[in-house]
């Protein structure tokens, strides 16, 4: 039975044409421009969904080691506490880790509907920051290049799905719940729902959530770190941008968004409407290369990052850990 976290079938995206034009187009213009974020000296691992899973390759080294939600299947005390253990024996400076909608024992909520022995249980945290709606300043006195030495770290678990009251951290899609919720000086933002549109499911079957998208926008931090859709980084596009992509905040990601926005089938009332985001997202793209290469143009940009590691729905490791240097 297909999932409605399976990629769409090429026929079903070729249903909205101007959509998957504004895709391609839209990832052609990202490709291009120079990715100039000067400070480079922190690195950064970034791994989500693995689901009660540990890896056959080591991670790589680095800085910090974010985990992005879906630790575990079942969402027990046990389930959890075996994955901690296993990122606390890692060797990256500082460990950051959110929940996901199965990690179920970390929601109150959620937490009532586990067996009667597991409601009780304990976590022993050990060296791992969690965080759930807070966030985490890391220190790094050595390298000052970037906030003195300071990197800020926010994370938040929920997901725009209701999917049964096992699932953690849930809220109704199309409910705000992230207007004015990032503090403003945050480095890295860490949730498990992707932001709309970006390494999200494409088209019509976008599973991300428009207003974290906003908030985002109105932080515009260095990092964007997610997972939940496995299968955003497994299309053509996802692929071709291995896991990453830089989202810039200029006149072409509004146009983008426009052509994209979710909805039936482009109808003739929509197309017109479309075909003008289209030919701006265009025109707006190539100014703002023009400028990127000629003029050096300084726009502020966010590396978007899915960072799951099963395969799609396979429910095997097969993407590897995501490494980002800022």
């Amino acid at each position: 039975m297909a999932s409605p976290y399976d990629i769409p079938s090429i026929w079903r995206q070729t249903l909205h044409p101007i959509k998957l034009l504004a895709r391609l187009i839209h990832s052609l213009i990202s490709l291009l421009h120079s990715d100039r974020q000067a400070r480079r000296n922190i690195t950064v691992v970034c791994i989500s969904d693995t689901h009660c899973l540990i890896p056959k390759d080591a991670l790589p080294y680095g800085d910090i080691l974010i985990h992005a939600g879906d630790l575990t299947n079942a969402g027990t005390p046990s389930e959890i506490q075996a994955q901690i253990d296993w990122l606390s024996s890692l060797p990256h400076q500082y460990k950051v880790v959110i929940a996901g909608n199965h990690d179920t024992w970390l929601d109150p909520e959620s937490r009532k509907t586990l067996n009667p022995s597991d409601i009780d249980g304990k976590l022993d945290w050990k060296d791992i920051h969690y965080l759930q709606s807070t966030s985490v300043t890391l220190d790094f006195p050595n390298r000052t290049s970037i906030n003195h030495g300071k990197i800020k770290i926010f994370g938040m678990p929920h997901t725009p799905d209701k999917l049964g009251p096992e699932h953690a951290f849930q809220y109704h899609r199309g409910t705000d719940i992230w207007s004015n919720v990032v503090p403003d000086d945050t480095d890295i933002v860490v949730t498990h729902s992707p932001p709309r549109y970006h390494l999200d499911l494409p088209g019509v079957k976008a599973m991300g959530d428009e207003f974290l998208l906003q908030e985002v926008g109105r932080v515009k931090p260095l990092v964007h770190a997610f997972g939940h859709i496995h299968a955003g980084k497994s299309d053509l596009l996802g692929v071709l941008r291995g896991g990453q992509e830089v989202f810039r905040w200029d006149d072409s990601e509004k146009h983008f968004q426009a052509a994209i926005r979710s909805g039936a089938p482009d109808g003739v009332l929509d197309v017109p409407v479309r075909l003008y985001n289209l030919a701006m997202l265009v025109l707006s793209g190539f100014l703002d290369l023009v400028r990127d290469y000629l003029f050096d143009q300084d726009v502020a940009s966010t590396r978007m990052v899915n960072a799951a590691m099963v395969y799609c729905n396979t429910g095997r490791i097969g993407n590897t850990a995501q490494v980002v240097h800022i």
